[in-house]
């Protein structure tokens, strides 16, 4: 029997499904990330660093994602060396990408909340209007760099060997429950 053709919209399907699972993966990375860095590295002890009620932190997300639209083609597919050779552009863009994503957030979160969860930015020597710092910059460019030479290939292989059934079920719990959560904050 031969195998079914996939259609354009099954792949357009799978396509908004496998980058909403890297959003969700990325975010809860990126919440762990914080925490790590409030009880580890700063010892402030746990504080939810996301916005919202479930582990994780949507900006880390969406970082994620315009790393993966905008920084990752220039690296995918390339030779190993090619790809070696391109770490210091693709720790330029990641950081400058990032950084430009968290200002952007900053006043987004102000306007919705009245603040914004990194103020301890203007403790740093180097800062916008403690929005944005040199320091998470830099660490943001490193960041990006292991998340697209390591981490990203590794979930994708993960997301890859779901097949349909799987994948639409995992999409729709994580989908269902990120939505009850924005809905709870909403209230």
């Amino acid at each position: 029997m031969a195998k079914k053709k996939k259609s354009k919209k099954d792949t357009i399907i799978k396509f908004i499904q496998q980058h909403y699972l890297y959003f969700m993966m990325y975010a809860i990375f990126g919440w762990c990330y914080e925490i790590f860095l409030e009880v580890v590295i700063y010892r402030w002890g746990f504080c939810d660093r996301g916005v919202l009620f479930g582990p994780y932190c949507p900006v880390y997300g969406f970082g994620a994602l315009l790393f993966i639209f905008c920084v990752r083609p220039l690296i995918k597919n390339k030779p190993k060396r090619k790809q070696l050779l391109m770490i210091p552009l693709v720790f330029l863009l990641c950081g400058i990408a990032a950084t430009l994503l968290e200002l952007f957030t900053s006043y987004l979160c102000e306007w919705f909340t009245g603040s914004w969860p990194w103020q301890t930015y203007s403790e740093y020597a180097i800062n916008f209007q403690g929005r944005i710092a040199l320091s998470p910059s830099i660490r943001f460019g490193i960041g990006g760099v292991l998340f697209l030479y390591i981490l990203q290939p590794i979930f994708e292989k993960l997301i890859n060997k779901l097949d349909k059934k799987k994948l639409n079920t995992v999409f729709f719990i994580v989908l269902g429950l990120f939505i009850l959560d924005f809905i709870i904050f909403l209230i």
